[in-house]
């Protein structure tokens, strides 16, 4: 109990004194995790309008896709990318393998299905709602595509944040292609993962409670946009 009580004080201590290092793998973890879920967005956006209200072939199996990649195993989506950015793979020549670029990629590959999906159920059923009005204006299936994005910011945000809560937990894809090496690719859920087979339970501990803090406030931030979405249908 003891060690456990010192393991805390040693965790508090590396927070308030700003600990060098403990700062350098959060920093590195909001940069990745920032860039993935932009990127995330910039591609699901869109792509879920499409699945949306668009007609054209291989629609459903599109979506059909989309929504089975929500599910997907992070480690199966590590070990594919690190094949493919590996030497003797496709994507090799480039040097990715073992860079904050490579965990970029691998957050966008989880991240961008759940926006895609979030955004497709929203936006189809703001379709249902406005579809005669926007053919009524003769509007093109872009403009539809871009009012109803527009018409649907408060949920696109809640997508947003979904996916930003699923890559700050991502562990297994962002170990496999990033490698966990210090100093360069070493982010909160793999350094707490390593620190504690160490028994360095204090900078785990430390990275642990910025981790749950950051949930908190994630699903804080849900829980409110869920509120205000849902007060014009009650009132």
């Amino acid at each position: 109990m003891s060690a456990f009580r010192e393991a805390i004080s040693e965790a508090a201590g590396l927070i308030v004194r700003a600990d060098a290092d403990f700062l350098e793998i959060v920093a590195l973890s909001v940069q990745v995790t920032g860039l993935a879920v932009l990127i995330a967005c910039a591609i699901g956006f869109p792509l879920g309008a499409l699945l949306a209200v668009g007609r054209f072939r291989g629609r459903g199996a599109l979506s059909l896709v989309v929504s089975s990649a929500m599910g997907l195993p992070p480690v199966v989506v590590g070990l594919v990318l690190y094949m493919l950015l590996s030497r003797a793979g496709p994507l090799g020549v480039l040097g990715l393998l073992y860079t904050p670029t490579a965990m970029v990629i691998a957050q966008v590959v989880l991240v961008t299905p759940i926006v895609a999906a979030l955004t497709r159920q929203v936006v189809a059923d703001l379709d249902a709602e406005f579809s005669e009005t926007l053919r009524a204006l003769r509007a093109t299936r872009a403009q539809a595509m871009a009012t109803l994005l527009w018409e649907a910011r408060p949920a696109l945000v809640t997508a947003a944040l979904a996916g930003l809560g699923r890559a700050m937990a991502e562990v297994g894809a962002v170990m496999i292609v990033g490698g966990n090496i210090d100093h360069l690719t070493r982010v909160m859920t793999t350094a707490i993962a390593l620190e504690t087979s160490r028994g360095d339970l204090a900078l785990a501990l430390a990275l642990g409670l910025v981790l749950l803090l950051a949930s908190l406030a994630i699903n804080a931030l849900l829980m409110g946009l869920r509120q205000r979405i849902g007060e014009p249908a009650h009132g």
